[in-house]
This record gives structure tokens, C-alpha cells and sequence, in this order.
């Protein structure tokens, strides 16, 4: 072998070395969306149009919300089914759930919407009685189950909706089990996983300064978005842009 025979085939294989981690940076395109209290997985549509448009696949968590338990377990089954690694993204008690079966192995990231980030032994309740929200609207049956107030509903969780699709799920809204709200998580994901938080600066169903804390606390990275509880329904392409950098950069790791 000459001397240009060997200077070539080194640079190639300089060239090789340089472009293989390139190839292998691929994003996370398996989405994980998980609903909150008193909506469903509806709500997500037009966050999942805008993913799927953009090339993910995208999965849409029904947790029963009869315990936070069967919630975690129902999200952590659609994890496994899928192929690859996941971003999971959890809308108000949806965060909850999250925070818990983002221990999952194959979870990358954390996206949190107008939600909650509980830490280890913390409860969604625990945190509302920390930072009360400016609505009143949440109250309880006689036999356990959590609801939002019809009358409130529109200004209190979707003020920017308008009146008549916020009258609509108000009327439509999936009720939790009392005990999905006290019940406290094991082990926070955002201590180990990357974590992303969307603050709702108008939000009145849980209280934007305790989105801003609990996000500072796990060091995600912070967008603010004027708009209400129903964040994810009313700018759905702002909330998809911070899910895709979070799959752009969990696929880098």
C-alpha cells in the first residue's frame, strides 16, 4: 500500500468514526400522552394531529383514575407494548402519574402541562394545600369521587375555550376516585430523566406559581404560556413544539 493509499483510507475512516454518533442521533418518536382530572384522552387530538403529522407515533393513555396505582399501570402497559423508547407527557393530574411510571426503563423524558411534579411522598393533594389554585371549583361526592363544578367549569379550567365546548366537557367529565388525589408517589422520574415543564400563566385550576416550583425544583426546562388550565387544548402547536425538542434531545443521549 502507497503512502495516498493509506492517507485515504485513514480519512475515511476518520469520516466513518465522525458520522456514525450522527446516525445514531435519532429523536424518541414514541409519544406517551396522559390525561388529568375531569377530562379524557380526547383532549389531546390536536397535540396527537400535530405529532403524528411530524412523523411520531403516538399513543393516548384512558386511565381509569380509580387509583393512582391502576393509572401508573395502565400507562406503563402502552409503554411496554411499544416499540422503542417513549416520552411521556401528562397533562394536570396526568403529571402525577408520570412522575411515577416515568421510572420505566424505556421513558427518555418527562413533558409536563399545566401539571403536577410530585416528589417522593408528595400527593397532588399535598401540593394543592401547599399552593391553592384560585378556583373552588373541585369538590366531592357523597360516594368518593371527585368533580369540577358545572358553573365554574368555563372560567375556572377553559376560559379560552369557547363557552360551548367548555359547557360540553363540564357535562362529559371523568370523575376520579378521591383517593387518586392523596395518593403519594414512590420515586419522582424527574430526579433520574430529563424533564420539560409548560406553565400555564393563567391557569386558575392549579396554581401557576406551584407549576413554576415544581418545575424549578426538577429542573426542567420552563415554557410559559398564556392560557388556562386547558393549555393543551387551546395552543396545541406550542405544546407540541416542546414535546418534539424533547424527543429531538432525549434522542441524542
Amino acid at each position: 500500500m502507497n503512502t495516498m493509499t493509506r492517507i485515504a483510507a485513514a480519512l475515511a475512516l476518520t469520516s466513518a468514526t465522525i458520522a456514525a454518533p450522527a446516525a445514531m442521533a435519532a429523536p424518541v418518536k414514541n409519544i406517551v400522552l396522559v390525561h388529568g382530572f375531569f377530562a379524557d384522552g380526547s383532549g389531546w387530538q390536536g397535540v396527537a394531529d400535530i405529532l403524528t403529522r411530524d412523523g411520531f407515533n403516538v399513543a393516548v393513555v384512558q386511565q381509569p383514575e380509580t387509583s393512582l396505582a391502576e393509572d401508573v399501570k395502565a400507562t406503563n402497559s402502552i409503554v411496554n407494548a411499544l416499540d422503542g423508547d417513549s416520552i411521556l407527557v401528562g397533562h394536570s393530574y396526568g403529571g402525577v402519574v408520570i412522575t411515577e411510571a416515568g421510572n420505566n426503563a424505556k421513558v427518555k423524558g418527562l413533558v409536563y402541562v399545566a401539571a403536577f411534579a410530585p416528589d417522593a411522598g408528595e400527593s397532588l393533594l399535598t401540593l394543592v394545600k401547599k399552593t391553592p389554585p384560585a378556583s373552588e371549583g373541585v369538590k366531592a361526592t357523597a360516594d368518593g369521587q371527585l368533580y369540577f363544578d358545572h358553573a365554574l367549569f368555563h372560567a375556572d379550567f377553559a376560559a379560552d375555550l369557547p363557552a360551548a365546548q367548555a359547557n360540553f366537557m363540564a357535562r362529559a367529565q371523568v370523575l376520579p376516585a378521591v383517593q387518586t388525589a392523596a395518593a403519594p408517589i414512590t420515586q419522582a422520574a424527574w430526579k433520574t430523566k430529563p424533564s420539560w415543564a409548560i406553565v400555564s400563566t393563567a391557569d386558575r385550576t392549579v396554581n401557576p406559581d406551584l407549576e413554576r416550583f415544581m418545575a424549578k425544583r426538577a429542573g426542567s426546562k420552563i415554557t410559559e404560556i398564556n392560557g388556562s388550565h386547558a393549555t393543551f387544548i387551546v395552543h396545541p402547536a406550542e405544546v407540541a413544539k416542546v414535546i418534539e425538542q424533547a424527543a429531538g434531545v432525549t434522542g441524542n443521549n
